[in-house]
């Protein structure tokens, strides 16, 4: 049953009231306003018997769409659970747990003794280099020699150098002798012959003071990928899978074929085969992955400032995630509260990184769905702008050729 409220009329009234019969309402009495559909109002009883001869006025229903589909993007976000957590890890396997006793902030272990490895760079320094006996003389040695029972101007003293053709000038009286290829007993005793020549009682003594063809070993070497390393003429030696004392022995003993006693001192300049990761996830764009060299001291803290701290695509939400099987037999897996540390300077979560962990960072949520609606939206812009921009251009070619046919009259 449909009732009129006062105040309400039908269009005849309204008509009336105007001045404008209906036809020419519909005619258009330009001074007025044009008629509006009225609002139906119901009339019906209501449940409750308090109110049942009052008039029920019904408004025109709300677009819920948008509050409907945020509702849906929440229970989605909700219904996921663990995923958005642990977004790789089976629901049907055992939960992560966290042993009680972990290194962390203010409770770290110290590493084992480290591996060589490659790309490991050493430093290699040479202490004692001596050659090994006997040895032949050669361009550009420097030896000692001095003499008696000689004139005085005769006297042979000082230092002298093998010239590049093998031999060494003794002076006008002596001229040159042949010392490439000799040992240092073998010259001493083609000089004396030769100062005998002229002197019953001369002697010789010749010393070693410099080599040039012994080749110097310092500076830093790089481990290559088949585990050795380059020491130029002495050759190559393999160190890989060795601690650092176990390779100062080993390149000992390889140059003690060329050496009497070498003594080197060896040591790890860049400790690049232990590394951790930070992953960065992309938010739709992409991930990031960062290597970082282990020092062995490193936190979550610190793996976080090492890449300028957390980006505009990413959330608090992170965790390390470490090789192998926890005690519970699940994945290793380490929450983090970036939260905790950073604003209360709570040390719970702040575990020591070790070797080979990877620290995942979650992405925003809202900038994913951002990215994914960019990505559907995106082709159906591009589609619309070309159409629209096909349709402007015929629409302008066909209006020059309408000019051009009247004479060009605009």
């Amino acid at each position: 049953m449909l009732k009129k409220l006062p105040g309400f009329s039908d269009g005849s009234t309204r008509a009336s009231r105007t001045g404008c019969s209906e036809s020419s309402t519909r005619g258009g009495c330009s001074s007025q306003r044009p008629p509006q559909r009225p609002t139906t109002i119901m009339a019906n009883r209501h449940p409750n018997p308090c109110v049942e001869n009052q008039v029920l006025r019904y408004a025109p229903r709300r677009c819920t769409t948008p509050y409907a589909f945020l509702a849906t993007v929440l229970l989605l976000l909700c219904a996921s659970g663990c995923r958005i957590v642990y977004p790789a890890r089976d629901p049907c396997n055992p939960q992560p747990c966290v042993p009680e006793v972990i290194p962390r902030e203010q409770a770290k272990v110290t590493m084992p003794d480290y591996i060589i490895e490659p790309p490991d760079i050493l430093t290699i320094n040479a202490i004692s280099l001596i050659p090994r006996s006997p040895y032949r003389l050669s361009q550009l040695d420097v030896v000692s020699i001095s003499t008696s029972g000689l004139l005085e101007e005769g006297t042979i003293a000082g230092e002298y150098t093998i010239q590049p053709n093998g031999t060494i000038q003794l002076g006008y009286n002596y001229g040159a002798v042949t010392a490439a290829g000799k040992t240092v007993e073998q010259l001493q005793s083609e000089i004396l012959n030769l100062l005998r020549r002229d002197y019953r009682n001369a002697q010789v003594w010749i010393t070693l003071l410099q080599t040039s063809a012994q080749q110097q070993i310092a500076g830093e070497h790089l481990v290559a990928p088949d585990g050795k390393v380059n020491l130029g003429t002495y050759g190559r030696v393999r160190v890989v899978g060795m601690t650092i004392d176990e390779a100062q022995r080993a390149v000992q003993a390889h140059l003690s074929a060329y050496l009497d006693n070498p003594q080197i001192a060896l040591d790890v300049f860049g400790y690049n085969s232990k590394v951790f990761y930070v992953v960065t996830q992309g938010a739709g764009l992409g991930d990031q992955v960062v290597i970082i060299p282990s020092k062995g001291n490193e936190t979550v803290l610190d793996a976080i400032g090492q890449i300028q701290g957390l980006q505009s695509t990413s959330s608090t939400r992170m965790w390390i995630a470490r090789p192998g099987y926890n005690e519970c037999g699940g994945d290793q897996i380490l929450p983090v509260d970036w939260v905790a540390i950073t604003q209360r300077g709570d040390i719970a979560t702040n575990y020591q990184i070790l070797p080979g962990d990877r620290v995942y960072v979650s992405e925003d949520k809202l900038v994913a769905l951002d990215t994914a609606i960019a990505k559907m939206v995106s082709p159906l812009e591009r589609l619309f702008g070309v159409t629209l921009l096909g349709t402007q251009t015929a629409q302008r070619l066909a209006f020059f050729e309408e000019s051009a046919i009247r004479g060009g009259a605009f």
